[in-house]
């Protein structure tokens, strides 16, 4: 393995704490990214509650590519690229909705929902009846998974399973796919997807989302007007101020996230007190949570990213949003909003008026975020700039393996932020793991990494 071309000749410098501006500018490194990173990852695609019946269809994304998520008539989930097999248009040009076929607009192919071509025209004048139709069904992804109701999707046949490129992280994830009384897969999309374009590498939201608890200066406008959705800032200080804050990175994943650790006698505390019936559901939610054996009782979920592109954050705002690549420069956010699909309806309609006020394109704090993404990205683009690198030496060799408190193990490295405020290690982990895609040629490659670098730092 060449260490050296791995990271890219020095580019990322994780035994410096040094990241070139490069990796987020560079129009050739980004075209090897959708090769050697977007190609052979686990992606996320949609959740099941967006296609319920046989025939329903969400057009999603896959990196740059255009795909089709879809349940056939046998109520199988599939995942297709959204191109004709004759002349490359796309089959489906619709954001969601119900069909017995795909129909190319071009020279008129059709697809059955489970892939098959179906339909060509003039096949007996034109074709002689000679085409082999079953070597031109759609192109299915290489690997599917649904989990807890969400889809994920990998064009790679190599890659391990999404289970274990999830690994010990499942956790965190479950914190918005479970109930908020602790039963599994309970979350159902609420509404559709919001969708915006943003002048900046993909990389850089999803560096904020790993772990960037540096910038709260950042959201002071929207904590001193209390956009919480209790209307009194944040509504969950009292819990936060008893609990352990940690960062935690998945090293042989990529994925890392921002978690609250709460004692193990803690006490289920009210929320959003301007609406009694929501205080009410989810004081009895918190309780059931706490009898349920294995329920995550004790975490706090806080904002997170599953390698490459797929940032949770599970409290309110119970959201996933994806960072879909479309240039260097730019980039095409998704977020999904969730809730209880059995919550009653005063709740549903809560929060959807606290997710739009705080969250997405028009949200308080989304509007910070984007700001900051789209100067910082703006400003790193010329040639001078380009020249020097950016620091992510915080809290370099502090982070600790085996965390635990109460109790209470945490996975990967640790970093406790009780006492260290804010660390880089979260960036540190999404490079690191970003560099290993870059340079291996193939899974097996990316499978005995840490082997390589522990010998290599020997």
């Amino acid at each position: 393995m060449n260490e050296t071309r791995g990271y890219h000749s020095g580019l990322v410098d994780l035994a410096s704490g040094l990241i070139s501006r490069e990796i987020f500018v560079n129009d050739e490194i980004y075209a090897q990214e959708q090769e050697r990173v977007f190609a052979r990852s686990w992606l996320f695609v949609g959740h099941e509650s967006q296609i319920p019946n046989p025939g329903d269809f969400f057009a999603s994304r896959m990196g740059e590519e255009s795909v089709i998520l879809c349940r056939d008539r046998a109520g199988a989930v599939h995942v297709f690229l959204n191109s004709c097999r004759h002349r490359g248009m796309k089959v489906c040009r619709y954001d969601d909705g119900n069909t017995t076929v795909f129909t190319c607009p071009y020279h008129g192919w059709s697809y059955g929902t489970d892939g098959a071509l179906a339909g060509v025209p003039f096949f007996r004048e034109a074709y002689h009846s000679e085409l082999d139709r079953s070597k031109y069904g759609l192109i299915e992804v290489a690997q599917l998974c649904c989990y807890k109701g969400t889809v994920w999707a990998c064009w790679d046949a190599s890659a391990p399973p999404f289970l274990e490129h999830l690994g010990e992280f499942s956790r965190f994830l479950d914190l918005i796919l479970d109930g908020w009384d602790g039963r599994e897969g309970q979350a159902e999309l609420l509404g559709g997807v919001q969708k915006w374009i943003i002048p900046c590498n993909w990389k850089w939201p999803a560096e904020n989302f790993s772990g960037d608890t540096y910038h709260n200066i950042s959201h002071r406008s929207v904590d001193l007007v209390g956009a919480g959705p209790s209307g009194r800032s944040r509504r969950d200080y009292g819990e936060l101020s008893v609990a352990r804050r940690l960062h935690v990175a998945i090293p042989d994943r990529g994925h890392q996230t921002i978690t609250y650790m709460l004692p193990r006698d803690h006490q289920p505390q009210a929320a959003y007190q301007n609406s009694p019936e929501v205080a009410e559901y989810f004081r009895h939610c918190e309780e059931e949570r706490r009898r349920r054996p294995g329920a995550n009782s004790r975490l706090i979920g806080a904002p997170g990213e599953i390698f490459p592109n797929v940032a949770l954050l599970p409290r309110q705002p119970r959201t996933l949003a994806v960072w879909h690549p479309v240039s260097a420069h730019q980039t095409e956010v998704w977020r999904f909003f969730f809730v209880d699909r059995d919550a009653p309806r005063v709740v549903k309609n809560f929060l959807r008026d606290y997710y739009i006020r705080y969250s997405g394109p028009a949200g308080m704090t989304e509007q910070d975020d984007m700001e900051n993404w789209n100067y910082a990205h703006s400003a790193s683009r010329g040639v001078i700039a380009r020249r020097y690198p950016y620091t992510y030496e915080m809290g370099m060799g502090h982070a600790v393996e085996n965390y635990e408190w109460e109790g209470l193990r945490m996975p990967g490295r640790v970093v406790d932020l009780t006492k260290a405020m804010a660390s880089e290690e979260p960036m540190r982990n999404l490079y690191r793991r970003w560099a290993q895609f870059m340079a291996a040629d193939s899974w097996d490659e990316l499978a005995t990494w840490r082997t390589h670098e522990a010998k290599a730092a020997e």
